[in-house]
């Protein structure tokens, strides 16, 4: 632990090394972080390959801790992205002059350490750094232990880069991948401003009930499409497949599809397509009358309870038939994260009403879930999907990593008694 207490100490001092850097700075230390995470692939790859031998291939981790040469190139690609991207420090969120002359604006600032704990994702570690950067923060980096050589080795890239750029290294530290590092990371107050957990529901829910240190949870992502009676047929089976088998492990995946009685008819032409994915699904008895003999029996079984409201991160899905949209609403309002959740019609008014009374950071309408994502809005890439409603919301990107402060300017004013 007192290693981890001494890395948090020195990431703390490291945020003055930030403070005299220029945004021009601050973009090329990132253009040429990325060239080199380019030219050091193969070495990050060989590290990957070493967490990877030691999980299961059927662990819903395993995709997302797996790095190849496009998905490093891709990374690199995000964080050249960020480097175009206008900074975030320094926006005048308000200027006022009151009327005795007093000037007060309202700036953009960092918030200084930010600390990121995630599983296995080692893209995170080369996004947050990105991110933490171009928005003037230090960024302390623990990962799980699933990834615990592929995350050495990317920092190892970005602190060999530092240094030729004459940047302290603390700027981005990365802890041991024991959880006793965790624990050094929430009781870090006056070290650290911020934490953001990026995992399991477990996870999240272990720093939101363990941290001294403000944090802003990225929640699990239990995401339903609603398909309603005037939902088209073609959009929705593009948009049911594409949500729940693009990349099963994320969470923007599709787990509870809720199908209007009207347009059960529909069903087993809406389910084709991920028959030939091998999607398991957990239909509620009306659905499961419908999709016998229309879907693969071995895929094909009785839904219980347990199966909504869960996060599957797999190839399951579960089906719940609805009366009309008060009844889909009112599931949604139950077992929803949250986090992102998608209407299917062709009906305007369906659609403003069901936009309007979900309560989640995303709402979609006639429209894949699998696009809530920072780089997909736009934002370059992201440090996580917050699903709370304080600070931030959605995707977190730039803007998300500052906080404010007021500069008051004046010609000798003094308060009166």
């Amino acid at each position: 632990m007192q290693q981890s207490i001494e890395l948090i100490a020195r990431a703390a001092r490291a945020t003055v090394a930030l403070q005299p850097l220029t945004d021009s700075d601050i973009n090329a230390l990132l253009v040429d972080v990325a060239d080199a995470l380019r030219r050091d692939s193969g070495s990050i790859i060989e590290a990957n390959r070493l967490d990877l031998e030691r999980m299961d291939r059927s662990n819903p981790k395993y995709d997302r801790l797996l790095l190849t040469s496009e998905r490093i190139e891709s990374i690199a690609n995000d964080m050249k992205s960020v480097a175009t991207l206008p900074t975030p420090l320094g926006r005048v969120l308000d200027d006022v002059v009151r009327p005795n002359g007093m000037r007060i604006r309202k700036v953009s600032v960092p918030f200084g350490v930010i600390g990121i704990i995630y599983e296995a994702r080692p893209n995170v570690t080369a996004d947050v750094f990105a991110l933490c950067a171009k928005s003037g923060n230090v960024c302390v980096l623990k990962g799980g232990s699933d990834a615990d050589s592929t995350n050495g080795r990317i920092v190892e890239v970005i602190h060999s880069v530092l240094d030729e750029h004459n940047i302290d290294r603390g700027v981005c530290t990365l802890l041991p991948s024991h959880r006793e590092a965790t624990t050094s990371l929430l009781e870090a107050v006056g070290k650290v401003d911020l934490v953001i957990p990026r995992g399991s529901s477990a996870l999240i829910d272990y720093v939101r009930s363990h941290s001294r240190v403000p944090v802003i949870e990225t929640g699990a992502g239990i995401c339903h499409t609603y398909f309603d009676v005037a939902g088209d047929l073609e959009k929705g089976r593009a948009i049911v497949e594409n949500a729940k088998t693009r990349r099963v492990s994320v969470c923007n995946a599709l787990d509870c599809l809720l199908v209007h009685r009207g347009r059960l008819a529909d069903l087993a032409a809406l389910c084709s397509p991920l028959a030939a994915k091998n999607v398991v699904i957990y239909a509620d008895e009306e659905a499961y009358a419908v999709l016998s003999g229309g879907y693969p029996e071995e895929l094909l079984q009785r839904a219980t309870e347990e199966h909504y409201g869960t996060e599957f991160l797999d190839y399951k899905m579960s089906i719940r038939t609805v009366n009309d949209m008060s009844e889909a609403l009112a599931h949604i309002a139950e077992y929803s994260s949250h986090h992102s959740e998608c209407i299917v019609s062709e009906d305007d008014a369906a659609v403003g009403r069901f936009q309007q009374a979900v309560d989640a950071a995303c709402v979609y309408a006639n429209v894949s879930t699998a696009f809530t994502d920072g780089a997909q809005f736009g934002f370059g890439a992201e440090i996580g999907i917050s699903t709370q409603k304080m600070h931030a919301r959605g995707p977190m990107a730039l803007n998300e990593l500052t906080t404010y402060k007021y500069l008051i300017e004046g010609q000798g004013q003094v308060r009166k008694p």
